[in-house]
């Protein structure tokens, strides 16, 4: 088995969609890493303001995910962000280990 390795990850949904969907992408995502990870914590922060607008949207509904996982599966996260619709931006991160 692999080595295990600490990530974070923020994604933002477009704020313009309605809240079951929003909830939806949150779930999958949710999901997703729950059954390839670790999932240890997961934070919606809501509606904040961009710090540019993308996509004409001048805010996006920010979501926080903390996950343990083999070195190989953000990537398979990333290929999910892309192709999820409503998702406008997403990063993924190694955190520190003394974290």
């Amino acid at each position: 088995m692999a080595k295990m390795v600490n990530y974070e990850s923020i994604f933002v949904v477009n704020p313009q969609l309605e809240d079951e969907k929003i909830k939806e992408i949150i779930e999958k995502m949710k999901s997703l890493v729950e059954s390839n990870a670790q999932l240890e914590k997961i934070e919606e922060w809501g509606k904040k303001k961009l710090a540019y607008e993308i996509a004409k949207q001048k805010e996006g509904y920010y979501v926080l995910m903390q996950f343990t996982a083999e070195p190989n599966f953000p990537a398979e996260l990333e290929r999910v962000y892309k192709i999820t619709e409503g998702v406008i931006r997403y990063l993924i991160v190694k955190r520190d280990e003394k974290e």
